[in-house]
């Protein structure tokens, strides 16, 4: 049986407006409005009696039930912007933040131009959809990007993301803890590593701790520094003097993230706040 869909508009609030704020409620229902029978919202409302088959109302119904499990919409249209690009993602990556975005526009305003033959070498640390990576080679003349991340689901998004956006990218499978020598000199190395801790989920949405994947977001309480630590050194060997390292960071461990690039000898470290006040990113150069 046919509904008209304004009709079901109104439904889908209704049902959805205990668990979410109404304003995002509505950008749901037009987002997956403008993917499923690509109408806008003016679309609509030009046409009133537009009207949902039996199949599609089937359909809506089903995605009404995730959102209603707080399975993110971004999973469930299996994509989402970022730095002004589109993306692939699924259970296997985290979904991009807007405070990321603020990183990669660092990242991209420190750069000196480069004569054309001179390649800007980057290395992402795990990468995840490749959005710091896609975005950076997508906005920085003659960068030469190189992307690792320890899951292979994780790399396979990734160079799908990297076609769909037409950058090269060599990924690679490691698993830095284990890594040694990168093999290679960069210019820039950055990363957005595992930061939240255990102690931690408290604060994390359900939305985020029941979908988005654990093995990129959580590090022991005991050594919440692990992955920062460990990048760190590999980047004493394999950045280039002059080089630069970039990180996202646990909001409540600036400080200590200054103290261990100090420890470690790297200079010139600058600590950021994000959009929302809080300690986000931190760089540092390496002589």
């Amino acid at each position: 049986m046919s509904m008209k869909i304004k009709e079901y508009r109104t439904q889908f609030i209704q049902a959805l407006s205990p668990i979410y704020d109404i304003g995002e409620v509505e950008s749901f229902f037009y987002l997956i409005l403008e993917e499923k029978r690509e109408l806008k919202r003016i679309d609509l409302a030009l046409n009133p009696d537009l009207t949902f088959s039996a199949e599609e109302i089937q359909m809506w119904n089903s995605i009404l039930e995730q959102l209603q499990q707080e399975v993110p919409i971004q999973y469930l249209l299996e994509k989402t912007s970022f730095y002004g690009l589109n993306f692939e993602v699924n259970s296997s990556v985290l979904i991009p933040r807007p405070e990321t975005e603020e990183l990669v526009e660092w990242i991209i305003t420190t750069q000196d131009p480069r004569p054309k033959a001179q390649y800007l070498k980057i290395l992402d640390i795990g990468t995840g959809s490749g959005c710091i990576a896609i975005a950076l080679a997508k906005n920085i003349p003659n960068a030469q990007v190189f992307a690792i991340d320890v899951s292979e689901k994780a790399l396979v998004t990734a160079q799908k993301n990297a076609n769909s956006n037409e950058v090269n990218i060599t990924f690679l499978k490691k698993n830095i803890l284990e890594t040694e020598d990168l093999e290679q000199q960069f210019d820039i190395i950055v990363s957005n590593p595992p930061y939240v801790r255990e102690l931690e989920k408290k604060e994390i949405k359900k939305n985020v701790l029941d979908n988005e994947p654990h093995l990129a977001l959580f590090v022991e309480d005991n050594d919440d520094l692990l992955f920062y630590r460990k990048i760190t050194e590999l980047a004493q060997k394999n950045l280039r003097n002059d080089g630069k390292l970039f990180f996202e960071i646990n909001q409540y461990l600036g400080k200590e993230m200054v103290d261990l690039l100090e420890k470690l000898n790297f200079i010139n470290i600058e600590l950021r706040k994000d959009i929302y006040g809080n300690d986000r990113m931190i760089k540092a150069e390496f002589r």
